[in-house]
């Protein structure tokens, strides 16, 4: 064997032996959950309680609701990392204008038993949406929560659906970080946004910033052109993925709220 091709199978044998380590470890790397059990609701948001719900496979999740003055609730399903206190000010800022809130926290977040994994996810998102089962809703999906909240208004139709930086499939925003590595046939978890939300007909939409450097705006913007039914595009200039902007800027808020008017508009025939 010569020195050139001992080279060769050192080099491939690395290759595979990362691959399969990337394989092994790839949900430490998509999913970055706080685990640290958020203090009581209402010490974060004002009027908020705690609440819980127990998923298919017999987990009991922790939660926060925020009541509202008006018949339509908002279920935040929030990106990869985090927990619900990070997304307590969305919450308050909603309920200003009269919206209730249900703020759930996935399996290993904040708190909660499990492990996160796209199926798991799934399973809390619909566990979730049997609390709120007597109002109109809203589903808003932040980022990761985009592929979570479009799954889950194929089973449970929502009134319609803000999704804020949503990715068309996260092999795409994985691609868009890792271009060196082959993430498509690596992944084990897809999260279809873009395929979901072409089978969706409640209004949708789609909301982010012009320099989100996670998911590429071309991502967004390809989710947006592939919903069914009727779509709203909302850009924040200027505004990277995590900025505070994307979090209770104006724009958000009044993407959420005006989705609210269209369909009480709506309900009520005007």
């Amino acid at each position: 064997m010569t020195t050139l091709t001992r080279a060769a199978l050192v080099v491939a044998t690395v290759l595979v032996l990362l691959l399969a380590l990337l394989w092994m470890c790839q949900r430490r790397l998509i999913y970055l959950p706080d685990s640290t059990p958020p203090p009581p609701a209402g010490e974060v948001v004002p009027g908020a309680r705690d609440v819980s719900f127990t998923t298919s496979d017999g987990l009991r999740l922790a939660a926060w609701y925020v009541p509202g003055t008006r018949d339509v609730t908002v279920l935040i399903a929030g990106g990869n990392a985090g927990n619900r206190r990070d997304r307590a000010p969305l919450a308050r800022a909603l309920s200003e204008h009269g919206l209730a809130v249900l703020l759930m926290d996935y399996r290993g977040y904040g708190g909660n038993p499990g492990a996160p994994t796209e199926e798991g996810l799934h399973r809390d998102a619909l566990a979730a949406r049997e609390l709120i089962s007597g109002s109109r809703v809203i589903y808003f999906g932040e980022s990761l929560g985009a592929g979570v909240v479009t799954r889950l208004a194929l089973e449970r139709p929502a009134d319609g659906l803000v999704l804020r930086s949503p990715f068309t499939d996260l092999a795409a925003a994985g691609a868009a970080n890792y271009p060196f590595l082959p993430v498509r046939p690596l992944l084990r978890d897809r999260f279809p946004v873009a395929e979901n939300v072409a089978r969706i007909r409640a209004p949708v939409v789609v909301v982010y910033g012009t320099r989100d450097a996670i998911v590429p705006p071309r991502l967004s913007r390809a989710v947006a052109q592939a919903a069914a039914g009727h779509v709203t595009t909302v850009e924040v200039a200027g505004a990277d993925h995590n900025d505070l902007a994307m979090l209770t800027g104006p724009d958000v808020v009044a993407a959420v709220a005006g989705l609210a008017e269209r369909i009480a508009r709506r309900e009520n025939g005007s």
